[in-house]
């Protein structure tokens, strides 16, 4: 191997190299974001579920914040700024009514650990579940 093939790779790695780790830091950052968001979804729909087996408004505006809560406590997930927002406001329709709860959930994924230029430091992500009240259950 001659000076110049030396040389030529030593360039090769310098070029390739870190090229090779943002490459693996953008995977790590969309693995993230994915996971993140599904752990939002699962939330969401765990608070709609527990919301809509409350007896009151009231009840369900507790369990759907607990049960929010306790999936991303469980899911690991861990975010710069969480906000749950539950719409209970359908327990007001008469039986016989259709009617739903809705919950919001947006989560600020943190990716400031991960240095990429031009990455923003948080990804909010939000998702809104639904789900139905029984139609002739006393409420």
């Amino acid at each position: 191997m001659t000076t110049t093939d030396r040389a030529s790779a030593a360039i090769e790695t310098a070029v390739g190299v870190p090229a090779f780790l943002l490459f693996l830091a953008l995977i790590l950052g969309a693995g993230r974001v994915a996971l993140a968001r599904e752990a939002v979804e699962a939330a969401a729909a765990e608070g709609a579920r527990s919301a809509s087996i409350a007896r009151t408004q009231a009840l369900a505006d507790q369990a759907a914040r607990a049960g929010t809560t306790a999936v991303v406590d469980n899911q690991g997930l861990h975010c710069a700024l969480l906000r749950i927002s539950a719409d209970t406001s359908q327990f007001a329709r008469p039986v016989g009514v259709p009617a739903t709860v809705s919950v919001t959930v947006s989560c600020d994924v943190d990716l400031s650990d991960l240095v990429i230029p031009g990455l923003p430091g948080t990804i909010p992500i939000t998702v809104t579940m639904d789900s139905p009240l029984d139609t002739y259950r006393g409420r």
